[in-house]
């Protein structure tokens, strides 16, 4: 369940209640979120996640780009994949971000959100100017009756801790591998697909292009192997479709200065998307974006991407798209 409002929030008696942004859902929040479950299954209560949208550094710091790792949408399915009974998403705001450590958690964790225990990482701050902390939790904890569990911070083999800051720093050297060895899985963007110039399906690669805000983090520019993701009609399912990916402002072009995602499904004539929502996997950065010195010569690359592609894959090599035979209108 996804509560936004106060109103949405049934009746219960008591919940174990976790408390982050979570961008990312990675192997940090993962340990965290597991223990928040173990123990609501220990006491025989649900687990509930109380998350911030926007995200606290875009209110406090809003001159300073703050991209969400994911968007939020995939947060909360992430969340709920991980075994809660609920996410209350708080709206951020300065007014919001002005109670006190004590205001916070008497109003929302005890009040709001009936906490009976509370699970945290051991770097949990909060209350305005995140006076708040663990030992402050635990003070609040033994006023308000509910019992306080830290999580110890997860780190890497080679010692490093598992953070949103690492998979932005990954991500931004184009190292989508090693982002989804933090995430614990591919790393993902979702959004509508757009209308381009459909310069690719008259060359043959015809894409599916996203671009603006609330994608999630988007890799450094070049072109990835990876996948689409796409719901099955009719069904809670989902489909992959194998895909070369290109990122960036496609410097073939001169007249293109819009940034966007752009994946093209390999052998694929029959789609369309137009309008919907996807999700794009990363899985292997392939190259630097190139500005070739004709379209034969783009032609080629192009080629040479779909069987690097097939290769990482594990999938057949395709053959371009005959242009008349694409679908979409």
């Amino acid at each position: 369940m996804i509560w936004r409002e106060p109103s949405d929030i049934p009746a219960y008696d008591g919940a174990v209640v976790t408390v982050g942004v979570f961008d990312g859902v990675h192997k940090g929040h993962k340990a965290i979120l597991h223990a928040a479950v173990q123990r609501a299954k220990d006491m025989g209560l649900p687990a509930v996640a109380l998350t911030f949208d926007p995200h606290p550094s875009v209110v406090h710091h809003p001159d300073v780009p703050a991209p969400l790792v994911i968007s939020v949408d995939d947060r909360l399915q992430r969340l709920e994949a991980a075994g809660l009974w609920a996410t209350y998403v708080q709206r951020y705001d300065l007014s919001y971000a002005q109670l006190t450590a004590e205001e916070f958690v008497e109003r929302q964790l005890v009040e709001q959100l009936k906490a009976r225990a509370v699970v945290v990482g051991a770097d949990v701050r909060f209350g305005a100017g995140n006076t708040g902390d663990q030992e402050k939790l635990r003070e609040l904890g033994e006023r308000f009756g509910f019992s306080v569990h830290i999580v110890s911070d997860v780190r890497s083999p080679e010692g490093r801790r598992w953070s949103s800051t690492w998979v932005r720093e990954l991500l931004d050297k184009g190292d989508v591998a090693g982002a989804a060895r933090v995430l614990g899985r591919p790393h993902r963007v979702r959004g509508k697909v757009r209308r381009g110039f459909q310069r690719g399906r008259a060359l043959g690669f015809p894409t599916a292009n996203l671009s603006g805000d609330g994608l999630g983090e988007i890799p450094r520019d070049g072109v990835y192997a990876g996948w689409v993701v796409v719901r099955v009609p009719g069904t809670q399912a989902a489909e992959y479709l194998p895909s070369a990916i290109s990122v960036g402002t496609n410097p073939q072009f001169d007249d293109v200065t819009e940034r966007t995602v752009e994946a093209h499904v390999l052998g694929r004539a029959d789609l369309n998307l137009y309008g919907q929502e996807i999700a794009i996997d990363f899985m292997e950065y392939l190259r630097p974006m190139l500005k070739l010195r004709s379209v034969e010569e783009l032609l080629r690359q192009m080629d040479d991407d779909l069987r690097a592609v097939a290769e990482v894959l594990a999938v057949p090599v395709p053959s371009r798209i005959d242009p008349r035979a694409v679908t979409a209108q």
